[in-house]
């Protein structure tokens, strides 16, 4: 029999590495954690909601602006497969970098099977692209632009970062001071065997659209890829092959794990204002031209 992908013979086997959900202990709740935390940002952080970036109602965004003038800036893209999950489940990415003095934008798109994996890509961009031209009026400085995500958002930031900016939209070709990835798919093939299939639409075209793995350029941005320690297989297989093909490339990057993480508390760190990733990012954000 031949195999649906690598040593993958059923989806049985391709949704327990990418369905992180199997993996939790009894009574674990992510979703509660995320929640609560976005609420304490919104209730305790002055915000902007619903920022329009783009034509489409799904296109808005949230900022939370540092205290300080001229902050540096953190873009921040949630995950969800591409097909659940909003902003303002992730308000609480804000809590730990506000208090390092950096303005954090959360982003919403629309979602399939509504819109295309092609389409959320393109959303994506015009939302970072936006933030770059904009976010001055929040205080924020352009020129310390940061990007990073989460699952699909580690995949669309990837996409990102292979954006042709110059040729494109008119912006500088590397415009971001930082990038992080968490437990990003740069992959999308086997994703096509999974439970995800009905909603995300894979096929050939989109797939070698949309698998950074295969489209990196030359980029000067700093990049951290990271994953949990704690998660499958695969998803350390996806960071490593991403990296790969990010030094080939002539790139360089931090490859490193968050310590003892899952797939959902990996990204708890931009929560905690003297974590491992705040610690980066601001040291990161200082040192920008």
């Amino acid at each position: 029999m031949q195999a649906l992908y690598r040593s993958f013979d059923t989806q049985a086997q391709v949704d327990a590495e990418y369905n992180p959900s199997l993996a939790l202990a009894p009574g674990d709740s992510p979703g509660a954690h995320f929640a609560a935390q976005a609420e304490a940002a919104r209730a305790n952080i002055p915000c902007s909601l619903n920022v329009p970036y783009g034509p489409t109602r799904a296109e808005t965004l949230d900022i939370f602006p540092a205290v300080q003038a001229n902050a540096p800036v953190f873009v921040f893209i949630h995950g969800g497969y591409w097909r659940s999950l909003s902003s303002k489940d992730f308000s609480g990415v804000a809590l730990g970098l506000q208090r390092r003095g950096i303005t954090t934008v959360v982003v919403d798109y629309a979602l399939c099977p509504f819109v295309t994996i092609d389409e959320i890509t393109r959303q994506v961009r015009a939302a970072t692209a936006w933030v770059l031209r904009n976010i001055a009026q929040y205080g924020g400085d352009p020129a310390r632009v940061s990007v990073g995500g989460h699952s699909a958002g580690g995949h669309l930031t990837a996409m990102c970062l292979q954006t042709e900016w110059a040729r494109d939209y008119g912006l500088p070709q590397d415009p971001f001071a930082a990038a992080i990835c968490f437990s990003g798919l740069f992959d999308l093939t086997p994703l096509r065997y999974s439970y995800l299939q009905p909603m995300i639409q894979l096929d050939d075209g989109v797939i070698r659209r949309n698998s950074p793995a295969f489209a990196v350029r030359p980029c000067a941005t700093p990049l951290w890829i990271t994953w949990g320690s704690a998660e499958s297989h695969e998803f350390a297989r996806q960071s490593f092959t991403y990296h790969a093909a990010w030094r080939a490339a002539g790139n360089t990057a931090l490859l490193e794990a968050q310590p003892g993480a899952n797939h959902f508390s990996v990204i708890h760190g931009l929560e905690n204002p003297h974590s491992a990733v705040c610690n980066w990012l601001a040291k990161t954000l200082q040192s920008a031209p």
